[in-house]
């Protein structure tokens, strides 16, 4: 039997004795509400300290710590519920209330909530089975959610008392969270759960609310968490454009540096030109100079007729080494080649041509990086850029309808076995499979 009968004995014992027969007679119906009385604590008056004491114990086994309390989760399952009060004293707040196990029975004895029950013998306290935790599913999340408000003004120092002091006289709240950094410090705002969503609406509609003096903000959870998302997309569209002019920034002061580094390094530049096979390729120019010169970059593009290379050191001592090194008929894939070294305006407007050509590269490489994993394989095939790089892998051609793509290296006619390129499509769309594995592609 809970320690709550005892008490009812003593209000029967002293409704006998202070009313007349008669009297206990009309109220013999009406006993069973006076032993619930009783029991509730009704009718007693309970001290600031008694009121404090129950509160803090409440918030403990209540709906919103309870879920979340690790360590007093697992003391409710050791003996059924009960918690012995030898542990609860060693909670913080209840401790600068109280360590006095008559002083917290007493206080929880005049509660009337019904949520706590006490023990026999008075050294162990549990949440009531009949008061069972909620299922914490979406339903209870949201209607959680629809009655908490967001309230902010508070000074950083403000502590929890002060808090639920100010908020006493605003309606009946369940739970107060102090919104804190990752330092643990107090942000100055707090979420409250208010008993209904019409005592967060009366709430949330007082006029200009203040706390000493200070003008609060106060929202609706929902509205505050809407307003928050906003804030933070608005955020990252304006810190991705600052990203982006920032990196603009920089490629043009690299650019910038670079062409003042060329300008100040003249006789770099060498033209080529001449009637050159179709399949030349930066790698011959770096196969034929290799051990003569550093080749910085080169500006050329397969199937054209002339290019320019342009060497880390002077062009004319690297032309001459490679002259020497191949009796002084220095050819790119057995074809007559004219090498002329720029100077002069040529030079400079081949070196701008150059720097434009690489902050194009630059740009291909940014955008091939964000698009990466979104096309088959999860990586831009080699010559997947547009612009000229796109011609360093092999070119594809079709000699007729009929036939299949080949690599125009290869000179043997199309397979009589392929089918028609019309049934390819239909099957296999070429085309859209290229766009895709090229990146372009959704």
């Amino acid at each position: 039997m809970l320690v709550y009968f005892s008490r009812c004995r003593r209000v029967k014992a002293a409704v006998s004795t202070q009313l007349t027969p008669s009297s206990v007679l009309r109220l013999a119906d009406h006993q069973d509400e006076l032993v619930k009385m009783a029991e509730n604590g009704d009718g007693e008056n309970m001290s600031l300290l008694e009121n404090k004491i129950c509160q803090q114990i409440e918030y403990y086994f209540g709906n919103h710590n309870l879920p979340r309390d690790k360590f007093l989760k697992e003391q409710i399952k050791l003996d059924d519920g009960w918690v012995p009060l030898e542990v609860m004293i060693k909670f913080n707040r209840l401790s600068h209330l109280s360590t006095d196990f008559s002083v917290i029975v007493e206080a929880l004895r005049k509660s009337k909530t019904g949520l706590m029950e006490i023990s026999e013998d008075k050294t162990k306290i549990r949440r009531s089975p009949s008061k069972p935790l909620p299922e914490l599913n979406d339903q209870y999340k949201a209607a959680i959610r629809n009655r908490s408000v967001y309230v902010k003004g508070f000074p950083l120092d403000a502590t929890l008392d002060d808090i639920k002091e100010w908020l006493e006289d605003k309606g009946p709240v369940e739970n107060i969270q102090m919104r804190r950094t990752l330092q643990k410090t107090f942000k100055g705002s707090i979420f409250a759960v208010f008993d209904s969503v019409e005592s967060a609406k009366k709430f949330t509609e007082i006029p200009n609310q203040k706390y000493k003096d200070a003008e609060l903000i106060i929202l609706f959870k929902e509205e505050y968490c809407t307003k928050k998302n906003e804030e933070r997309k608005q955020y990252k569209v304006e810190a991705k454009a600052r990203a982006k002019q920032e990196k603009e920034e920089k490629q043009k002061q690299a650019a910038d540096a670079e062409m003042k580094s060329l300008e100040e390094k003249t006789g770099c530049l060498l033209k080529f030109s001449g009637d050159l096979d179709d399949q030349t390729c930066r790698e011959d120019l770096h196969d034929v100079f290799s051990d003569h010169g550093e080749i910085k970059w080169i500006h050329f593009v397969r199937g054209a007729k002339e290019g320019i290379i342009l060497f880390k050191d002077i062009a004319k001592e690297a032309l001459e080494k490679a002259k020497a090194a191949h009796n002084g008929n220095l050819q790119l894939r057995n074809k007559d080649v004219t090498w002329e070294l720029l100077e002069g305006d040529a030079e400079k407007e081949a070196l701008k041509k150059l720097l434009e050509d690489q902050q194009e590269l630059l740009k291909q490489k940014t955008k091939g990086r964000k698009i990466k994993g979104k096309g088959r394989g999860g990586k831009t095939p080699q010559g997947a850029h547009k612009g000229k790089v796109q011609f360093q892998g092999k070119k594809i051609k079709f000699d007729n309808e009929e036939g299949g793509g080949e690599d125009d290296t290869k000179t043997e006619p199309a397979s009589p076995k392929k089918r028609p390129l019309e049934e390819m499509e239909k099957e296999e769309p070429a085309p859209k499979q290229l766009k895709t594995e090229n990146g372009g592609g959704d």
